[in-house]
């Protein structure tokens, strides 16, 4: 097995390792002894990094990954790179399309280049289970046919194609993770995600409302896509290909979702409102597992760990910067 070890002097890049998943792949990189290198805008300010302030094993590049310049600076010498930053979310994709395509899609070429030139080994690149897209009931493998329906899976998709074409024939090994809907606690802290939110409105109103119902998502904590990467790391160039990230018990319909999340907060009102959304996906999470994966965290825990952060912090989660869309507003990237 290709140990994390074996590379511990080069760093790690990750790009976006301020925003809500990068910053917590980050802190877990160097408390393992890992030197990371960041990359990353700071479109949602630095604070998730503020308490690793002077850490030996930590760089910054403040940049934007369409920027070729500020990607040979990040790259060169590294270990690996793992491409977080984009723009996440239907309704922050939606906001604004073409910014959507020039940021999550035509910013492929560049990366795929850079990584090339710079003979970086391993190339881990963050995408998504809504690729998958209107699927109905049906399980769904990393071979299974794609159907995006909303701009943010298309632009993944279409990323996803484009390094593989440019990476074809290089040095460079191109894992490709598609992950399940996010929750939990991060240091970019986030309530615009599903359970998040419906954990925040439950517990502080006492009543949820959701839309349709019956449609799958698969869910997967925060931490446990990091111990992903760090797993898909590890191995090396060998997990080249697509993996999905998740795990196969964590596959909810929104109704059972939103159901288990108000019983966990006594007398909480539900809601389900008859809208359709085409977005329905089941996915089998296998090929992780083969590789070693078990998560560490489940539903349950993951509410009581929202809801303790909420008491704890003693904060508003319908604060603009818990929200990418409200957190943007007047001042998204050129």
């Amino acid at each position: 097995m290709h140990e994390i070890d074996s590379f511990r002097r080069a760093p790690v890049v990750v790009t976006g390792g301020a925003g809500y998943v990068g910053s917590v792949l980050v802190h877990r990189l160097l408390e393992q002894g890992q030197p990371v290198r960041v990359l990353d805008n700071f479109l949602f300010g630095d604070a998730p990094l503020a308490d690793l302030a002077g850490h030996p094993g930590l760089a910054t590049v403040r940049g934007d990954v369409r920027e070729r310049e500020a990607l040979d600076r990040a790259f060169a010498g590294a270990a690996a790179v793992v491409h977080l930053a984009g723009l996440v979310g239907d309704p922050l994709c939606a906001k604004d399309p073409e910014l959507t395509r020039s940021i999550n899609e035509h910013s492929s070429v560049p990366v795929a280049e850079a990584t090339r030139a710079a003979g970086v080994p391993h190339l881990v690149f963050a995408s998504t289970c809504s690729v998958y897209g209107a699927a109905g009931d049906d399980w769904l493998d990393e071979t299974s046919r794609t159907s995006p329906v909303s701009l943010y899976a298309q632009t993944n998709l279409i990323s996803e194609e484009i390094l593989a074409s440019r990476l074809e024939g290089s040095g460079t090994a191109l894992s490709v993770l598609r992950f399940a809907t996010i929750y939990g606690v991060s240091p970019r802290m986030r309530f615009d995600l599903v359970v998040n939110l419906l954990t925040a409105r439950a517990r502080g109103e006492g009543r949820l409302e959701v839309h349709g119902g019956d449609q799958w998502r698969p869910q997967v904590h925060v931490a446990d896509v990091a111990a992903a990467v760090v797993l898909v790391l590890e191995r090396g160039p060998a997990v080249a290909g697509t993996l999905n990230v998740g795990s196969d018990a964590q596959n909810y319909r929104i109704r059972d979702l939103a159901e288990a999340i108000a019983a966990a907060f006594p007398g909480t009102a539900l809601t389900v409102q008859d809208i359709r959304d085409p977005r329905s996906y089941r996915v089998s999470f296998e090929r992780l597992r083969r590789l070693g994966f078990a998560p560490a965290h489940d539903l349950a825990s993951g509410v009581r760990e929202i809801a303790d952060y909420l008491a704890r912090a003693g904060v508003n989660a319908d604060e603009a910067r818990f929200h990418n869309v409200r957190a943007l507003n007047g001042h998204a990237p050129a």
